[in-house]
């Protein structure tokens, strides 16, 4: 094992290697079960235990969850708000890569917790949001901010669209993911936070995230999908508060 680490991921310790598989191992799982999103969780924990996992890796790893999904339900997708998400993402990612090329780290720290921890309160809100093409366009926007700079876009998303099918939710919100992913990776690659080293550690860990995932189907018979929601969301809120104090301490 020790030797495959080193000549897959040069550098990285295999014993921390192998953290960040149980952990993505984890919140694939766990989404699997609950629904929330797979970067919400594991992002918090990432930025405080596995920083190189933030965001760029998470984003591969997202993108790859996002693939199996539009693929599956290909036939569901709504094509006008899949256009109107993505225009906004453009634009969301655009000043996500502004505002990364001037933050410090410590203030990465301080934005990013503030950001989970608004997706945060985006599930748990209940808000009720029209579905239009400019409410998705907006919503594409928050999607890229938060995409890019956390590698969790999802929850501007799950509100705008609560009220349409699950099957097309599903697919669309895929589909919009796994491009949404790909701007926000080239971003980051133009301001410089995203390279080889961070495409090889995500496509490592691919294997974990699937096991994850799979191993979630028989669960979901006997798991409470409403109190592992809960438990995830109370899970971010730590993880991001953690993140914030040790930036500001």
């Amino acid at each position: 094992m020790t030797e495959i680490v080193a000549l897959l991921l040069p550098g990285v310790a295999w014993e921390l290697f192998a953290g960040m598989a149980v952990m993505v191992f984890a919140a694939a799982l766990l989404q699997g079960i609950g629904g929330v999103g797979f970067a919400m969780v594991s992002a918090p924990i990432s930025v405080l235990l596995f920083p190189s996992l933030v965001p760029g890796p998470l984003l591969v790893l997202g993108a790859a969850l996002a693939v199996l999904g539009a693929t599956r339900e290909r036939h569901a997708i709504n094509w006008r708000s899949f256009g109107a998400l993505t225009t906004g993402r453009i634009g969301g990612t655009l000043v996500a890569g502004a505002v990364l090329y001037v933050l410090t780290a410590q203030a990465f720290s301080v934005v990013f917790a503030l950001l989970i921890l608004a997706g945060v309160g985006f599930s748990l809100g209940g808000w009720k949001i029209k579905t239009s093409t400019p409410t998705m366009i907006v919503t594409g926007v928050a999607s890229g901010l938060m995409g890019t700079i956390t590698s969790s876009g999802a929850p501007p998303v799950a509100i705008a669209m609560q009220h349409v099918p699950p099957a097309e939710l599903r697919a669309t919100v895929s589909a919009f993911f796994v491009v949404g992913a790909l701007f926000s990776l080239a971003m980051l690659a133009v301001v410089g936070r995203f390279g080889a080293h961070e495409l090889r550690l995500g496509l490592v860990l691919l294997p974990a995230m699937a096991a994850g995932f799979l191993a979630s189907s028989p669960l979901n018979r006997v798991v409470s999908r409403g109190m592992i929601r809960i438990g995830l969301l109370t899970l971010s809120t730590l993880g991001a508060i953690a993140v914030l104090a040790k930036a500001v301490v």
